[in-house]
């Protein structure tokens, strides 16, 4: 392998990280539920409101985490998990008769009948691409006008995304390959240069051997993040596992997201256009994927007070766990019927941590969403992390109900929308990565290093606005605990009253540009519990009848299988 070569590979290696750069700290465990006088100026100050709580006999609230999946024995989630006291566990019977067999704690609809789940799955922009495919294949794009030609265009752009991420993902396969190639000679030559005795950094620099010097600049790379190199072979270890990773996310690309052959509905063995079918799936409601469906739950409502882990936002609450999202894009008809599902069995709250940029039975959501309406659930959903803006760039699920005669309002009157902020505060609150949008998101709430849950009774830290959603779901949970009789609507307008302004100007995500906060959101601001508490309270007289939100009388009745 030539020289110059090695040197391309090796200044793309200088930026391999092998620990993140960031690391977070102890003090960082719920200082989203903190606030400015702990020196968290975006917290939500749960932890002040909990210190003053009134005295009351609060009512427990079944919230409705619609994701990947929750580990419902976690030892600090299991006594905080939603039982369908009407079935019996085991007895491969539907005893309730909602057509569930065995959903003791929810439901997986990405299930299929021998038990085993969707992992892996494709991405919607490689869907609607390989559904399209052949239509357009060999057509005479100087022949199309107006409808036809704007639909040939659309599909350009579809195939433009798909293939060109198939290209990058394979170039990446070989790259890394290569680059594995080059760390382990020249690793292994520094070995032998060594003979047995204890790693030597400036010996190996001073070497005349060309291999073994590599692997002295791979060993003062590492250093210079502040990893000690214990030993070439520990070091072989970790960099190979690294290389794997990277290796097999790739190849996650060309086998799964971006292949239009690849089909997940033969593991659900459901017929996925026949949107009547609503009862497909398995009660397997963790699987094999449920990090990040764990960590949602455990933001929302891991025991509170109980000596381990971290606290939840909310104290009295149930967690269902209902299974729409794989490790790729999520299907609308799954998700409309989670939505179903959760609204059906009791869920006054759902929280809905995903995203994707086509949604091509959007109406699907858009009923789902009129049901909840109607039954009086509030749906919180992060915005997503690409750092733009949401009223250019839409995400799906979102509030617009789809442009398609209708009758009623045009926006879900119980969705609110959430974007995330740092604990640093200032210029800098608003997460870099987060979504915004001054009519498409609702609010902000701590989304940055959140400690929480995760599956076989481990925690860690994670980022997104996925976790600033289930902060805003807490909230929801805690006040309709306190004030049952306040609407979904209500509980949307007091959380949206009640938020602190951010700092005027913040750095918009996605850039390095200064903007005014008021532009980034309906509210212009940040979640406060101990405010929306108090308005709450000062609600809670004004009770609006429940089930009668404008315009869900237009809704089809929905589901009662």
């Amino acid at each position: 392998m030539q020289s110059s070569f090695k040197n391309f590979l090796l200044s793309i290696l200088g930026s391999l990280c092998i620990v993140s750069s960031i690391l977070a700290q102890d003090d960082l465990i719920n200082w989203h539920q903190l606030g400015p006088e702990s020196g968290f100026p975006t917290g939500i100050r749960s932890a002040e409101w909990y210190s003053n709580a009134p005295v009351s006999e609060p009512k427990t609230i079944i919230v409705a985490v619609l994701d990947c999946g929750v580990d419902i024995n976690h030892p600090d989630l299991k006594d905080n998990i939603w039982i369908n006291e009407d079935e019996i566990p085991g007895n491969k019977a539907d005893d309730d008769h909602n057509g569930y067999v065995d959903d003791i704690s929810g439901w997986n609809f990405l299930g299929g009948p021998d038990g085993q789940s969707v992992l892996h799955e494709t991405l919607e922009v490689t869907r609607l691409y390989g559904a399209e495919k052949a239509k357009w294949e060999g057509v005479d794009a100087s022949r199309l006008k107006g409808k036809k030609k704007k639909e040939y265009e659309s599909f350009l752009e579809k195939k433009e995304v798909v293939e060109s991420k198939l290209e990058s993902a394979n170039a990446q396969i070989t790259q890394v390959k290569a680059m594995q190639e080059i760390v382990v000679q020249s690793l292994t030559a520094a070995q032998k240069e060594l003979k047995g005795d204890s790693l030597d950094l400036e010996r190996l620099e001073s070497s005349g051997d060309e291999d073994v010097q590599i692997a002295a600049r791979i060993i003062r790379n590492v250093e210079e993040q502040g990893v000690p190199v214990e030993s070439i072979e520990w070091l072989l270890a970790v960099i190979d596992t690294q290389f794997l990773e990277q290796i097999a996310e790739s190849e996650e690309i060309t086998k799964y997201r971006y292949n239009p052959e690849y089909n997940s509905r033969t593991i659900v063995g459901d017929s996925y256009y026949d949107f009547t079918d609503r009862t497909y799936g398995n009660n397997d409601v963790k699987g094999d994927y449920s990090n990040h469906g764990t960590h949602v739950a455990g933001i929302i409502g891991a025991v509170r007070n109980n000596g381990i882990g971290m606290d939840g936002v909310v104290d009295h609450v149930a967690i269902m766990g209902v299974k729409v999202v794989p490790d790729g894009d999520e299907r609308d008809k799954d998700v409309a019927n989670g939505i179903i599902y959760a609204v059906d069995n009791g869920a006054q709250v759902i929280n809905m941590s995903f995203g994707k940029g086509y949604s091509p039975e959007k109406y699907l959501v858009d009923n789902a969403m009129k049901y909840a309406a109607k039954h009086d659930v509030l749906i919180v959903q992060g915005s997503g992390n690409d750092g733009s803006d949401m009223d250019e760039r839409p995400q799906f699920p979102n509030d617009t109900y789809s442009k398609k005669p209708f009758l009623g309002p045009k926006r879900a009157p119980n969705v609110i929308s959430v974007g995330a902020l740092s604990p640093e505060g200032g210029e800098n609150a608003v997460a870099e990565f987060s979504n915004y949008g001054k009519k498409e998101v609702d609010v902000f709430a701590p989304g940055v290093y959140i400690y929480a849950t995760t599956p076989e009774n481990t925690y860690n830290y994670l980022s997104g606005t996925s976790m600033a959603s289930p902060v805003v779901a807490g909230m929801a949970a805690l006040i309709r605990s306190r004030y049952p009789d306040l609407s979904a609507k209500q509980v949307k307008d007091i959380i949206i009253k009640s938020t602190d302004k951010l700092p005027a100007s913040v750095i918009q995500p996605g850039t390095f540009n200064t903007v005014s906060s008021s532009e980034l959101s309906v509210s212009g601001g940040m979640v406060d519990l101990v405010t929306a508490m108090k308005i709450a309270d000062s609600t809670k007289g004004k009770a609006k009848k429940k089930n009668r939100i404008p315009g869900s009388e237009y809704v089809p009745a929905g589901p009662k299988v």
